[in-house]
């Protein structure tokens, strides 16, 4: 396998992961500008993103059909120039009606990255949580950027800007891309890098079974969380800020900073330790803490939130590389669609539990008690997972005669 078109896979991948978590949480920052210029309720602007939210998700299984049956790097095109002219779009519009169609098409664009994505990444690479891990802080780092992103440039230019600009910079990523992969520097990988030996069906299928239902709770987590934060903390760090959306927007960005540095953690623990003890005990931890959560303000809230989000990021190359360990090399887009058409479509039902909770009540204290029961139940569940789950030690083949 060309190892420089190896290299530029696994870029492309974690900026395309950049990207992808960017271009779809810029809303719920912009919805505090929003909030007084249209003359709407937070929840109700907020549900006008619930259809891109759905689509991100139900949209990854047939994007993973597709990176399995026609072909990785192209797809990956189409997402960076579909995605980039999306954004754009968006910050193009005028009302909420062409706003969510905007917001929806993000998302149906964004939705390609995650299953062809990650399949691209783990098929180049010969240490896959590590690589997952840097992917991952590319992730982490495109969360804790969109609220700061959003509101810097909501509160010095307008609320368009923070759709135009990022869109405009993903399309050129596009651009890039599809002339290394016209020019032969990227070309598609027919076989893993490292491969693992063949798991039995019995395993594939209880694995499968089990995270179907970890990833439909813990996707709920991880969709609910970003979109309240820049909210809750705007209303729960009345001592940390002024109300406006650079503090909280840039209070957000800290805590999903702090929380990118755990994917290179989680990658380190899952190629050394056994995935399936890093996965649970990252989940059982974060049952308390969002129970804290629900009662605290100010800095222990922070606190809290910092520790929830490094713990649930952290669990996700050790949650990845047990995806991929037990799917078939041909399928394995496929799975990755499946697992986010779970974490990220089905758990979408997160993005309405924060406007209704919020709405009803006027604070997300039962919001994060409904996420401590969620944390927990991925804990317990996850102990259903086969025992053995760890990276075969690498073995480099030896040259025939």
């Amino acid at each position: 396998m060309n190892s420089r078109s190896a290299v530029l896979a696994l870029v492309f991948s974690s900026v395309g992961h950049f990207f992808a978590h960017l271009l779809t949480l810029l809303y719920p920052t912009v919805v505090l500008v929003l909030e007084a210029k249209w003359d709407m309720s937070y929840g109700d602007l907020l549900s006008l993103s619930l259809a891109g939210f759905v689509l991100f998700g139900l949209g990854a299984l047939p994007a993973g059909w597709l990176g399995d049956r026609w072909n990785a790097e192209h797809m990956m095109v189409v997402f960076f120039l579909g995605t980039g002219a999306a954004a754009i779009a968006t910050g193009l519009t005028e009302g909420p009606v062409a706003l969510a169609l905007g917001l929806a098409a993000i998302g149906l664009f964004g939705s390609i990255y995650h299953p062809v994505g990650t399949a691209w990444l783990v098929r180049n690479a010969v240490n896959r949580g590590r690589a997952l891990g840097w992917n991952g802080i590319s992730g982490g780092i495109g969360l804790a950027a969109a609220p700061f992103v959003a509101g810097a440039l909501a509160q010095t230019i307008s609320w368009r800007a923070a759709f135009i600009v990022p869109g405009a910079l993903c399309g050129a990523t596009g651009v890039a891309l599809l002339c290394c992969v016209r020019g032969g520097q990227v070309v598609a990988a027919t076989v893993d890098r490292r491969p693992d030996p063949p798991a039995s069906r019995r395993d594939v299928v209880r694995t499968f079974i089990v995270l179907s239902f970890t990833m439909l709770a813990d996707g709920t987590i991880s969709q609910a969380i970003p979109i309240a934060l820049p909210k809750a903390f705007a209303a729960g760090l009345t001592g940390l800020t002024d109300g406006g959306t650079l503090d909280a927007g840039g209070l957000v960005s800290l805590v999903f900073l702090v929380a990118a540095t755990a994917q290179l953690v989680g990658g380190w623990l899952a190629d050394r330790f056994a995935m399936k003890a890093v996965y649970i005990l990252a989940w059982a931890v974060q049952a308390p803490l969002l129970v804290v959560a629900a009662q605290a303000h100010d800095v222990p809230l922070l606190a809290a939130m910092m520790a929830v989000n490094y713990l649930g990021v952290l669990a996700t190359p050790a949650e990845n590389a047990i995806l991929a360990r037990y799917t078939p090399a041909q399928w394995r887009a496929t799975a990755y669609g499946a697992k986010f058409l779970l974490a990220l479509g089905v758990s979408t039902l997160g993005v309405k539990l924060v406007a209704v909770t919020y709405d009803r009540s006027g604070s997300f204290t039962l919001l994060w008690l409904a996420l401590a029961g969620c944390a927990a139940f991925v804990a317990v569940a996850a102990l259903l997972l086969p025992g053995r789950l760890r990276r075969v030690p690498l073995v480099v083949a030896q040259p025939a005669g």
